[in-house]
C-alpha cells in the first residue's frame, strides 16, 4: 500500500509497504480516503512539534471506509463511512476513570506519538470510529479539527451575549468561533494575517474584527465600552500572542489556551489575582464532541466546505507540502487524498 512517512523534519518519503490483513479484536480495517492537514502536521515537517519523534507517518484528520471488522466490534460494519477519533486512551489512568480520555496520562495521538494515517489502510479500534450515512469523506475528515474548537467552547461555559475575543483565525480558531456562534456569544475575532481575516468576514457573522498588534488593546476596550472581553480564546500556538492574551481579558474572565508550543507562558501574578482570572488549557476532544459536532454537521449547522483550500492527491503531497509552511500561505485547511 502507499504509504507517506516524515523520515525527518522536511523530508518525506512515498514508499510501498505492506498492508495489514486482520481486523485484530475490537478493530476494524479502514481505507484511509482523507487525510486533513493541521498545523500539528506543519511544525513536525519543521521540527517543532512538541511529543514528536522520527520517523513517523502522519495523518490524525481522517475520513475513512471500513473494509473489515474483527471480534467484538459492535456497531461498524463493512463499507461504513467515519470520521476518526484518534486519540488512543488507556482506559485506567484517573484521566480515563474520571470521563476525561482526552488527556489520559498514557494518551497516544495517530500521527503524533504512534503512526497515523497517512496510508491507504490502517487498524482503529471501533470504539474510535464515529460513522455517518449523511456525510461526505471531506466533511468526515474535518469532525477532529472541530472537535478542538468545540471541547475549548465546552471547557469555558460561554454564556449567551457575552463578548468572546479568537486569537488566530487558522483552522483551529475557526472551529472556537464556529462553536462560541452557537453558543451565542458575540465572537470578536483577532490576526495578523489579513487574508485570513478578509475570510472571517466573507463567512461568519462575527461582531468585530481587530487586527493584531500595537493598539489591538485599545480597540478592545472601545469595542467593548472599555470593560474588555470576558472570554478570550488563544488559538495561536503563539507565545508573544499567548502573553498578550492574557492582557486582553477583562476583569473576573476566562483566558482559554487553545494552541500550545515548546516552552514558558508567564504572567504578572499580582495582576492575575487582581481581575480574579481563570486561565484554562484544552487539549484534544471528548467522544461526546464527536458525536455532537456529527448531528450538527448533519443538520446543516455547520459549513466546512469553505475551509478546503485544495485537495491534492498522495503521490503529490511530498512536493506540495513545503508550500503548505510557508509564512503568509492562503490555504486554510488542505486535504490529502487516497
Amino acid at each position: 500500500m502507499k504509504t507517506v512517512t516524515l523520515e525527518q523534519p522536511g523530508q518525506f518519503a512515498l514508499t510501498e509497504t505492506d498492508a495489514p490483513t486482520n481486523a485484530p479484536d475490537g478493530h476494524a480495517l479502514v481505507r484511509v480516503r482523507r487525510v486533513g492537514i493541521c498545523g500539528t502536521d506543519l511544525h513536525a515537517f519543521r521540527g517543532r512539534q512538541p511529543f514528536f519523534t522520527y520517523p513517523r507517518i502522519l495523518g490524525h484528520e481522517l475520513g475513512v471506509e471500513v473494509l473489515e471488522v474483527g471480534p467484538n466490534a459492535h456497531g461498524i460494519k463493512a463499507g461504513d463511512r467515519c470520521a476518526v477519533e484518534p486519540y488512543l486512551n488507556c482506559g485506567a489512568c484517573i484521566a480515563c476513570r474520571r470521563g476525561k480520555p482526552n488527556c489520559c496520562a498514557n494518551l497516544k495521538v495517530l500521527g503524533v506519538h504512534t503512526d497515523g494515517g497517512m496510508r491507504e489502510v490502517i487498524a482503529v479500534p471501533v470504539n474510535k470510529l464515529h460513522r455517518s450515512e449523511k456525510l461526505s469523506l471531506d466533511q468526515l475528515a474535518l469532525v477532529e479539527t472541530l472537535g478542538i474548537g468545540a471541547h475549548a467552547v465546552a471547557r469555558a461555559q460561554p454564556e449567551a451575549g457575552e463578548f468572546a475575543l479568537i486569537v488566530g483565525a487558522g483552522p483551529i480558531g475557526l472551529s472556537v468561533l464556529v462553536f462560541a456562534l452557537i453558543a451565542g456569544a458575540r465572537p470578536l475575532v483577532m490576526d495578523v494575517n489579513e487574508s485570513r481575516l478578509a475570510f472571517v468576514r466573507r463567512h461568519y457573522p462575527v461582531e468585530e474584527i481587530v487586527t493584531a498588534g500595537e493598539g489591538a488593546g485599545e480597540r478592545l476596550k472601545a469595542i467593548t465600552s472599555g470593560d474588555m472581553p470576558t472570554l478570550v480564546f488563544d488559538a495561536t500556538g503563539h507565545s508573544g500572542s499567548m502573553h498578550d492574551s492574557f492582557g486582553y481579558v477583562a476583569p473576573g474572565g476566562k483566558l482559554v489556551y487553545v494552541g500550545l508550543f515548546q516552552g514558558d507562558v508567564t504572567f504578572h501574578d499580582p495582576d492575575f489575582h487582581r481581575r480574579e482570572l481563570t486561565i484554562l488549557s484544552s487539549r484534544n476532544a471528548t467522544p461526546d464532541d464527536f458525536r455532537r459536532i456529527l448531528g450538527l454537521m448533519e443538520e446543516g449547522k455547520i459549513d466546512t466546505e469553505p475551509w478546503i483550500s485544495e485537495r491534492v492527491p498522495c503521490e503529490a503531497m511530498v512536493e506540495r507540502f513545503p508550500l503548505w509552511t510557508e509564512p503568509g500561505r492562503e490555504a486554510l485547511k488542505s486535504i490529502v487524498t487516497f
